[in-house]
């Protein structure tokens, strides 16, 4: 009888130290609520719960990585995309994570896709896809700010997908297409109009120095001569013959 009385005190109290005792990791906090009354975060560590009274909900206070499913925008100047995102956030405050929500994950989630929305549709798609960085910086702070009395932090919000319909990527690439043709023309034309300088800077030289005129006469006639040529043919300046006309 008395080994039974004692077998039954070492069930009880092993019961008792599995249902009381808790170890909670370094990035874990517990809530306390006894008798339903919360008494604050416990953790990280050993602690000692009363069975039947306390009640714990674990917080993890790592970041979390939040994926916002695609969501249908009508951008201001009417063209309907779909836009992605990516949140990440974490609980700075685990008391208020739990207390003053009823699911901080699913709060942040559902407010993450409406701000996405909200912000993504007030400007114009050549905005939407030219200034990505402040879209997001404007995503980040408006979920940070509601966010806050959660005791959640959003620390970062990235833009991740922007699809747009078949018939506006085309009209987008044939636009590319003439921006392309269009420097290529800018581009030719400015190699023309350097040229065109330089032959008239060359003229203007020549026709102040007539002997650089008669050097590069002579220089093409040693071009000619040099080519595998069977008629050459010489071309005579004017001025050449013009003492002799005046002779005449």
């Amino acid at each position: 009888m008395l080994t039974f009385n004692v077998l039954t005190v070492l069930i009880l109290v092993g019961v008792f130290f599995f249902s009381a005792v808790k170890i909670l990791r370094e990035y874990e906090r517990g809530v306390i609520f006894r008798l339903g009354r919360a008494i604050g975060p416990k953790g990280p560590g050993l602690i000692i719960l009363l069975p039947g009274i306390d009640k714990m909900v674990k917080v993890d206070l790592r970041t979390v990585t939040l994926d916002v499913p695609p969501q249908d925008i009508i951008t201001r100047d009417n063209v309907s995309v779909k836009v992605s995102a990516v949140v990440y956030f974490r609980v700075l405050d685990s008391m208020k994570a739990i207390l003053d929500v009823a699911d901080f994950h699913f709060a942040t989630s559902q407010l993450a896709q409406t701000t996405l929305r909200s912000v993504c549709g007030q400007g114009e798609l050549d905005n939407l896809l030219a200034e990505r960085d402040e879209i997001n910086e404007r995503i980040q702070n408006i979920l940070d700010k509601d966010t806050e009395p959660w005791g959640v932090k959003v620390s970062k919000v990235e833009v991740k997908e922007i699809d747009l319909p078949e018939e506006m990527r085309r009209a987008m690439a044939k636009q590319a297409e003439a921006e392309r043709e269009r420097r290529s023309k800018i581009i030719n034309a400015e190699g023309e109009f350097q040229a065109a300088q330089r032959l008239a800077d060359a003229a203007a030289i020549i026709s102040s120095a007539p002997a650089a005129l008669q050097l590069r006469y002579l220089q093409t006639l040693k071009d000619i001569a040099g080519q595998n040529n069977s008629t050459t043919i010489f071309p005579v300046p004017i001025d050449l013959l013009r003492a002799f006309m005046e002779n005449k």
